[in-house]
């Protein structure tokens, strides 16, 4: 097949972010399709970063397989990280009757973790504290993503001071970059970077508070059209929640959804304007949109569950991202860089 230039944008999700795993994982196997440009937020950040440092070394088949081993290096070891491992083992093993659930959904481990951080903050661990996430990042295979070679990488964070997204790229796209995008600031302290534009030392936390993710920075004139999301969480449940926990697992997946929702409104809107022929400046994009995911199993799960990375989970969202990706380039491969693959209409109609 003849070669289609694509941007990723990768959604956050804690340990759902191994769906995009396996995503990126089948997708790295088309030597035609390349990569330009790649946002990221949260575990979408992790993810990119993986795969940005692989394909500095080139879209070839060795740059292609560094960033398959940056993707698995960074998943084996976040499953392996000593916070809560015996919490993340409870969360494997409870198996818990249908009409006890209620009542169970009290005294499961990811309620206990919960319970602790509205008790406990991250900076009462004093000079015990680490974020777990930096030595995995710096001990990647293959771990300089902030250069200029292969994709552009955008990474997502919110500032803690002003509640604005802010975007980091090149040289500033670094590790503690992706360690902020991925601040969940009842688990880890703010990530404080300096920031050469303000003249002050910023905190920010998880981007999935602004942008999950950005979309606007693959606009840029020198990428392509097409950006192939891959969703986290589920753009749509079926069943109305009336547990506690089921009540808070919706408010999270429809708070850490809105700005990608908000973003692709936009983006119906100018794609109307085109369709009507109202946009005579050539210079603004017509951006095509698809879409890797798999809400049927997404809707299996909750969203407590990103924070309990046990390995047989990792290994199904792994599992369940590369039959996804496999499914959508059988559907859609000859749809790139030609059309929609997402119905934006019919999502806001």
């Amino acid at each position: 097949m003849e070669p289609k230039h694509i941007n990723l944008a990768l959604q956050g999700g804690g340990a759902h972010g191994a769906f995009a795993w396996g995503v990126l994982d089948r997708l790295l196997d088309e030597d035609w399709l390349i990569v330009d440009g790649i946002s990221g937020t949260s575990a979408g950040a992790l993810n990119g970063a993986a795969v940005k440092a692989g394909l500095a070394l080139g879209n070839s088949r060795a740059g292609r397989k560094a960033a398959k081993k940056n993707l698995a290096y960074i998943w084996e070891n976040v499953s392996q990280v000593s916070d809560n491992r015996m919490i993340r083992w409870l969360s494997s093993n409870m198996m818990v009757p249908r009409g006890l659930q209620r009542w169970a959904e009290l005294f499961t481990p990811a309620a206990w973790l919960e319970g602790m951080t509205r008790v406990f903050s991250p900076y009462d661990y004093g000079p015990l504290y680490s974020n777990p996430l930096l030595p995995i990042l710096k001990s990647m295979p293959h771990p300089v993503f902030w250069g200029e070679a292969g994709p552009r990488l955008f990474i997502n964070a919110t500032n803690v001071r002003t509640g604005r997204i802010r975007v980091f790229t090149g040289t500033e796209a670094t590790c503690e970059a992706v360690t902020a995008s991925a601040c969940l600031p009842t688990l880890f302290r703010a990530v404080e970077i300096d920031d050469a534009k303000t003249g002050r030392r910023e905190a920010y936390w998880d981007g999935g508070y602004s942008g999950n993710p950005a979309l606007y920075p693959l606009f840029a004139p020198a990428l392509p059209r097409d950006i192939v999301i891959v969703n986290i969480n589920p753009m749509m449940r079926e069943a109305l929640p009336k547990t506690p926990a089921e009540i808070q697992d919706r408010i999270n997946e429809v708070s850490f959804n809105s700005s990608l929702l908000r973003e692709l409104r936009a983006i119906n809107f100018v794609k109307k304007l085109w369709a009507e022929q109202r946009i005579n400046d050539r210079q603004m994009k017509n951006p095509l949109i698809h879409m890797i995911m798999d809400d049927v199993l997404m809707n299996d799960l909750n969203a407590r569950s990103k924070l309990l990375p046990n390995p047989q989970m990792l290994e199904r969202m792994r599992n369940a991202g590369q039959a996804a990706a496999d499914a959508f380039l059988s559907e859609h491969a000859d749809d790139l860089n030609n059309q929609d693959t997402v119905d934006l209409p019919a999502l806001f109609s």
